[in-house]
């Protein structure tokens, strides 16, 4: 990554800037055109270099909420298991773990009231029992790692 990469990154690291144009902004902190800027997020998205880039939005505050839960899922039916949960849209990701709760995942739905229907459908559907582990309190890291 040439030092123009290192900059940008560490940048967005701290998120951008709430205004209309906020490429423009980071473009003029870094002295190129937005477009370049945009095209290399898009080429890290591309190459592996980021898995992901865009807003985190607080569910809770928008009125919605979200709980991690988990299955224990039998390992010949995991991939079955996993194309289940991929149809449900209120499953915003799942992944695999060792353990015995094998498969782990995040239901981010738009009240609190649709948690408890979204784990039965999942229970139908899985004939899974489902482990819920609502948040009990949130911290605030600020994890951000210098490039």
């Amino acid at each position: 990554m040439d030092e123009l990469g290192r900059r940008l990154l560490d940048l967005l690291q701290h998120g951008l800037p709430l205004i209309p144009r906020p490429w423009e902004a980071i473009a003029g902190r870094l002295g190129v055109p937005p477009r370049e800027l945009r095209a290399r997020v898009q080429g890290w998205l591309e190459d592996g270099t980021l898995t992901r880039f865009g807003p985190m939005f607080d569910i809770e505050r928008l009125g919605g909420a979200f709980t991690l839960a988990a299955l224990c899922v039998p390992p010949s039916r995991f991939d079955e298991v996993a194309a289940m949960l991929a149809d449900i849209p209120e499953v915003a990701h799942n992944y695999q773990r060792d353990h015995a709760w094998n498969m782990w995942f995040v239901l981010a739905c738009s009240a609190p009231s649709d948690i408890p229907r979204v784990i039965e459908r999942i229970e139908q559907r899985t004939g899974l029992d489902v482990l819920n582990l609502p948040k009990e309190q949130t911290y605030h890291v600020g994890l951000h790692f210098p490039v």
